[in-house]
């Protein structure tokens, strides 16, 4: 994007005296800290802005000040639509997907691009990066409120700053927030290391149904494991997050199965591995190493059908690695 794109953004921003601002559903820390950021830093300015998750805060945000200002729905009017960490338009909750999206900031590299104007950057490790870096630039002011939330959507995205795409640039914008107020360590807590004893149970049951197929990896967690562990929220509790460092594995999957019916499949990729095309092929989105999609039918069958394609994804850049090799 140009200076004078960014620019268009500042005067679309500036313009505006009632925004709504969301972002994709089952929120994780990125959406939650964009979403934030964003927000608080327009009201800061004078805006109106409503910001709408309508699937909620996940519990292990709602410490985040303004938490509470967050609604689960539209009230208009607003002259201005924000999508934020939304990688395309069926991510967008169906409440709200109706609406034409005027500003969409994301770092997917999957993201078309929808939106009236476009900040898309694949090489920012978060959407919280992106605002971070471009606030300032709007003219937009980052309190230590606005660098909590942004810092807490680095760190999640990050997973604590070990992701393969981490840069010197990120860790100086995750600097720039702590000296504007941020308290990294509690953040960092708050996002990784803290856990419900009912997300740790939630857990337990997708850890005992571990299946591995040569360097892949599976598993899956069922409405019945959600009952049975007691755990309210509707994501997978950041197990995946768990999957992606397991060391026997290039390329981990995880099935979560939900009341109405939905599969959500999330793939972790090893460095080295891309499965956001693949994610794609089946009407999802995301990044080489973290992508995916929601699917509607039996669960088995589509376990058969992704893990078919996973294992071809995975063939197809092992015969693509040793091509390469050879040649060299």
């Amino acid at each position: 994007m140009t200076g004078a794109e960014l620019d268009i953004i500042r005067q679309m921003l500036h313009a505006a005296q009632r925004v709504l601002i969301t972002t994709h559903i089952r929120p994780d820390g990125d959406a939650v800290g964009s979403l934030l950021g964003l927000g608080l830093a327009l009201q800061e300015t004078g805006r109106t802005v409503q910001m709408v998750l309508p699937d909620g805060v996940p519990h292990t945000f709602r410490h985040l000040p303004g938490t509470d200002q967050i609604r689960r729905d539209v009230q208009p009017p607003f002259d201005l639509f924000v999508v934020l960490d939304t990688a395309d338009v069926p991510r967008i909750a169906s409440g709200l997907n109706g609406y034409q999206v005027d500003i969409c900031v994301d770092h997917h590299v999957t993201n078309p691009g929808f939106a009236r104007v476009n900040l898309i950057d694949p090489e920012a490790v978060a959407t919280s990066a992106i605002l971070a870096e471009h606030l300032p630039a709007w003219d937009l002011p980052i309190t230590p409120e606005v660098a909590s939330a942004l810092l807490t959507g680095i760190i999640t995205d990050t997973i604590g700053f070990r992701t393969s795409n981490m840069t010197p640039k990120a860790l100086r914008l995750a600097a720039d927030l702590m000296e504007k107020g941020a308290n990294l360590p509690e953040l960092y807590k708050r996002a990784l290391i803290h856990r419900s004893f009912e997300a740790a149970r939630f857990w337990g049951y997708g850890l005992v149904n571990l299946k591995r197929q040569g360097r892949l990896i599976w598993t899956t967690l069922t409405q019945a494991d959600r009952a049975a562990a007691g755990y309210q929220g509707n994501d997978d509790a950041d197990l995946t997050d768990i999957l992606s460092g397991i060391e026997d594995g290039d390329i981990a999957v995880l099935f979560v199965q939900h009341a109405d019916g939905r599969i959500k499949v999330s793939w972790r990729a090893k460095p080295g591995w891309d499965v956001s095309a693949l994610a794609a092929h089946f009407g999802g989105g995301g990044h080489p190493a973290a992508a995916g999609a929601d699917f509607y039918g039996n669960l088995e069958d589509v376990q058969q059908k992704v893990l078919k394609a996973t294992q071809e994804l995975w063939e197809q850049q092992v015969t693509k690695f040793k091509s390469t090799t050879a040649r060299g």
